[in-house]
């Protein structure tokens, strides 16, 4: 009956993480060249095509220069990554037709001084493999088990998970590239990674795992109950939380659709998190939205919450 269970479950999740693969194929928008997306925002969206890596398959990855950057100039800007970059900027690429808007919200917020000076790095998630690459290979002993395995090649194809490898292919190839194309600063307190459902996992995994090169994550509707790996990286966090004298994240969830089963497992990781020495406010938010969905307008209507606390 358990890897019954596992398996039914996962069917689910990765039908939601696949649910863009359609006949209705989205058209790039641009290749290596600057395209202003959408027509109202005055800041540009660099897509590199199918940028290239030895750990992960390749894919596009958008890059959001805010209104006024200079190539020119000598001013640094902070980076922020984030996952499934189909959705950040373009509702045209958008799996629900409505993007996340973090384009116009990191515009407004910068000339409201809200935050600092940031660019905005989105790799494209590869649609099958998406599941694999977000959900964290942790602890070593769950996610490497027969039974989960059988799960995983049943309703993915592959039998294993790739997220740390996804994880080297930001660290180790975009993050460098990114540092040496673009003005950015490259220490950790200027770089901060954000993802929403799954990409809210493996940002809370990247910043544990690379915590010297992640400064902030932003955790938004975090996808907690996926059976057996779920509860069992959950366990994992205890010991691999980063320094609160040195770190910030972020966490929230609605309570409509899927986020409604959030709520329990956001609890007892908020409790890991004041056992850790984070201070709800200062280093460390957990917020509710009543009403709000697991889709992209929400996430679109509340983005300026997480990019103000991680950014400001």
């Amino acid at each position: 009956m358990k890897i019954l269970k596992l398996i039914a479950i996962l069917s689910l999740l990765c039908t939601i993480s696949c649910k863009q693969e359609s006949d209705k194929k989205k058209p790039l928008v641009s290749t290596d060249i600057a395209a202003v997306l959408p027509a109202d925002t005055k800041g540009k969206v660099i897509i590199h095509e199918n940028f290239k890596s030895e750990h992960v398959i390749p894919r596009n990855v958008e890059v959001f220069l805010p209104d006024g950057y200079d190539t020119n100039s000598k001013k640094k800007y902070n980076v922020l990554y984030m996952h499934d970059g189909q959705n950040v900027f373009n509702s045209k690429t958008s799996y629900t037709g409505i993007d996340w808007g973090v384009d116009e919200a990191i515009d407004s917020l910068i000339k409201l001084k809200k935050i600092k000076n940031t660019i905005v790095v989105a790799p494209w998630n590869t649609v099958k493999k998406r599941f694999s690459e977000y959900m964290p290979e942790a602890p070593a002993e769950a996610t490497s088990s027969a039974e989960v395995k059988a799960a995983l090649k049943q309703n993915t194809g592959f039998d294993d998970l790739y997220s740390d490898e996804y994880l080297k292919f930001l660290v180790e190839e975009l993050k460098p590239f990114i540092d040496k194309t673009y003005n950015v600063y490259t220490t950790v307190e200027n770089t901060a990674i954000m993802g929403s459902s799954m990409g809210g996992l493996i940002s809370l995994y990247a910043i544990c795992k690379y915590p010297k090169v992640f400064g902030a994550a932003g955790c938004v509707s975090t996808h907690w109950p996926v059976p057996v790996l779920g509860e069992a990286y959950m366990k994992t966090l205890p010991s691999t939380l980063p320094d609160p004298k040195t770190h910030k994240i972020y966490f929230d969830f609605g309570t409509e659709t899927l986020d409604a089963q959030y709520e329990p497992y956001q609890k007892q990781v908020d409790q890991m998190m004041l056992d850790k020495g984070y201070k709800k406010g200062v280093n460390w938010i957990t917020k509710k939205f009543e009403g709000a969905s697991h889709d992209e307008k929400s996430w679109n209507e509340r983005i300026h919450i997480p990019l103000e606390f991680l950014l400001q």
